[in-house]
């Protein structure tokens, strides 16, 4: 997987968008403003949302992702150089869908449906 590979896969998802909050060539993927996806300028993971620590955790304990610098406990870095493409795919579609949940029903509403 590349940079650009999940650029793409964050693109697909409905009302996601791209910005580089911090300038210097982040990509930070972002549904109704919160953040779902961020690829720092070490340009070789993305580090993304589970859906609580226990969940971080059990991931960078099987040696599938790493703890996310910089960010709280429930996030990780999944290197995409180890990552299977179904994987990294998941990890994404999961880390949009629990911030999508969190966004009001009226901002839901705003964004068409996920395609299953």
């Amino acid at each position: 997987m590349t940079r650009d590979d999940i650029n793409r896969i964050c693109k697909e998802l409905p009302g996601a968008e791209w910005s580089d909050p911090w300038g210097g060539g982040h990509d930070a993927w972002k549904i109704g403003g919160k953040m779902f996806a961020c690829i720092g300028i070490s340009n070789d993971g993305v580090s993304v949302k589970t859906p609580d620590i226990e969940t971080a955790a059990m991931l960078i304990e099987a040696g599938a992702a790493e703890k996310a610098p910089y960010f709280h406990r429930s996030w990780v870095r999944v290197r995409w150089e180890d990552a299977d493409p179904d994987a990294m795919q998941h990890r994404l579609v999961t880390s949009y869908d629990i911030v999508r949940a969190s966004l009001t029903k009226k901002v839901q509403a705003q964004f068409a449906p996920r395609a299953t």
